[in-house]
């Protein structure tokens, strides 16, 4: 008789710079985690001999969902997620605080996490959580839909859970984000070993997109904006007090965004 064990986690790159997560369990059930393209996913799936048993999908923007069609045509397989991904394929819609069982690999806790998007949900099972867009590793999505007050309290969330808890995210930044975060707390330590650590991850081709939740509160800056020293950086790039948490947060990420195009030039 088999017994539950932790999952075993692969990572599959796709398009330019997303990830795909295979969550592995027992007798080689997976869950895959969205699917921004299908022939990488379906080859490593053949490669490792895995056998897909379901579908988990965070958000609707294109590089997450555009492979579905082609990797239901080859796995008849649930697909969870939220609601306006039906049109995608989701038949198995879910929303904050559902949990689902996918048999042989676990139960799924699901957390609505708006702020990238309006309809964006993380995902967690077994110390694992795979949060797309919403939490990157050093760094954080966007505010495409929603706003920055959606956005830190879903990182304030994410932030509740165990400090042991593995975060898996949607694509391959840290390098760019930790650049941002070094020059947002040029005196934190942490940040500094990890640029070293992920440069050397990534000379080596491996991926940067996993990192534990302890980690991201030292070297991450959209969950260290209550950080005194960090929330000074802010203001003097501001001119202006800023009281609030959530217009602190507005303003680093405005900040992040400025940085960013002028990296670019």
């Amino acid at each position: 008789m088999t017994t539950a064990s932790a999952p075993k986690i692969h990572c599959v790159p796709v398009l330019s710079d997303n990830y795909v997560w295979l969550v592995e369990g027992l007798d080689r059930s997976t869950v895959i985690v969205d699917a921004g393209d299908a022939a990488p996913v379906i080859e490593a799936v053949e490669t490792l001999g895995l056998h897909p048993a379901a579908v988990i999908v965070t958000h609707h923007h294109a590089d997450h969902v555009q492979g579905l069609d082609a990797l239901l045509s080859r796995y008849a397989v649930p697909v969870y997620g939220p609601d306006s991904c039906r049109r995608y394929g989701v038949d198995h819609v879910v929303g904050d605080g559902h949990r689902f069982e996918v048999p042989g690999v676990g139960h799924f806790d699901v957390m609505a996490t708006p702020g990238h998007t309006q309809d964006h949900l993380s995902y967690q099972v077994d110390g694992h959580l795979f949060c797309g867009d919403t939490l990157f590793t050093a760094g954080c999505g966007r505010l495409f839909e929603g706003t920055a007050t959606q956005m830190l309290h879903s990182l304030d969330r994410i932030a509740e859970l165990d400090d042991a808890t593995e975060i898996h995210c949607g694509h391959e930044y840290t390098t760019d984000s930790l650049r941002f975060a070094a020059h947002a707390e040029p005196d934190n330590p942490d940040i500094a070993a990890r640029v070293h650590e992920v440069a050397a991850c990534r000379e080596d081709g491996r991926p940067t997109a996993s990192a534990s939740l302890a980690l991201e509160k030292k070297t991450n800056p959209f969950m260290r904006v209550r950080v005194p020293a960090l929330r000074a950086a802010i203001e003097a790039y501001v001119g202006e007090p800023l009281p609030d948490d959530a217009e602190a947060f507005a303003m680093l990420r405005h900040w992040k965004d400025d940085f960013d195009g002028l990296a670019r030039l």
